[in-house]
């Protein structure tokens, strides 16, 4: 018999969540049946949609949500052989016993080299998000220009990358001067913190001639102002609204009629489960281009699994720069 550790949900957020929010139990989990593998977690994600889908997808005393990097310890699935690496669905818990319904191998041939953490960030579901998003909601185009806000989080630097990659300009927003520097350092156009600028000079400084796509992670003012700098025909992608997640009663703000209809833009909201019938065309392509050096990655790794509901706090705070990873140990 296997004792796993899990982070429930004591009580649902009210505003910002809190340490007291969270509880720790052990399982006693059952013997392996068999079509059931018994997998251990090594690599934990916290992610902003965990915040609202809490909400809407969790019962208080549930455990918490999210995706893990597991390794397979015991089997009776010819699927799953012990030893290799699944993504998870498990939540917040260090060990679980699975039909395989909710686990997925990881890449075929996954190289040595490369972290196999990234199956939660880079090549993995935040990746998948900023490929489809400016892909297919965006159709980014090669001498367009590109705007992303959280644009030194897990998904708004991979979004300014691709971009790049496609050919276009982009201006990204951070909120400090170190998260700055990184998306320069990644190849951003221009970078600027939203905290220590007047935003709507900031934007028109940044491409005068306004911008055809603007990626959306954050929602509330910035989208205000962001939704004025917008070329004629212009697509919105809104991908996130972190800045309103711990609103306890709705703001009230402009309205995004006049600039749609004025400047005839499309604003479109997704989630990237839309695309799970192409997420292996969206994972080669993410892999070939880490291996290339296209596409760089940096993790916010935080060590130990008694530190998972301060390491999601922090995360929505945003003291992380690219993806934040929980270690098991």
């Amino acid at each position: 018999m296997v004792l796993s550790r899990a982070w429930t949900l004591v009580k649902h957020f009210e505003g910002a969540p809190k340490l007291s929010d969270f509880k720790m139990k052990e399982i006693q989990l059952p013997k392996v049946k068999k079509g059931e593998v018994l997998v251990e977690a090594e690599y934990f994600s916290v992610d902003p949609y965990m915040r609202p889908y809490s909400k809407q997808k969790m019962k208080e005393g549930d455990i918490m949500i999210g995706e893990q990097v597991a390794r397979v310890v015991e089997s009776s699935d010819a699927a799953f052989p012990v030893g290799s690496y699944v993504l998870s669905h498990a939540g917040w818990t260090t060990h679980s016993v699975s039909e395989g319904k909710n686990l997925t191998p990881l890449l075929a041939n996954w190289p040595d080299h490369v972290p196999k953490s990234l199956a939660l960030g880079t090549i993995g579901m935040p990746g998948l998000t900023a490929y489809f998003g400016l892909k297919e909601v965006c159709f980014a185009k090669k001498g367009e220009v590109v705007l992303v806000n959280g644009a030194a989080g897990a998904v708004g630097s991979l979004v300014g990358q691709i971009a790049k990659i496609t050919g276009c300009k982009v201006v990204g927003s951070a909120g400090s001067e170190d998260k700055v520097q990184y998306l320069k350092d990644i190849g951003f156009d221009v970078a600027f913190n939203y905290k220590t600028v007047d935003l709507e000079e900031a934007l028109k400084k940044a491409s005068p001639e306004g911008y055809d796509c603007f990626f959306e992670n954050v929602g509330g003012y910035f989208s205000d102002v962001a939704l004025r700098q917008m070329r004629k025909y212009g697509r919105i992608a809104v991908c996130g609204a972190i800045a309103l997640y711990n609103d306890t009663t709705p703001r009230k703000g402009e309205y995004v009629q006049l600039p749609l209809i004025f400047q005839e833009l499309r604003m479109e909201g997704f989630t990237v489960q839309r695309w799970k019938n192409r997420y292996d065309e969206g994972l080669e392509r993410l892999m070939q281009w880490v291996i290339e050096g296209k596409l760089k990655y940096q993790e916010h790794i935080t060590r130990g699994f008694d530190n998972m509901p301060s390491a999601f706090i922090g995360m929505l705070k945003g003291e992380n720069t690219g993806k934040a990873i929980i270690t098991a140990k």
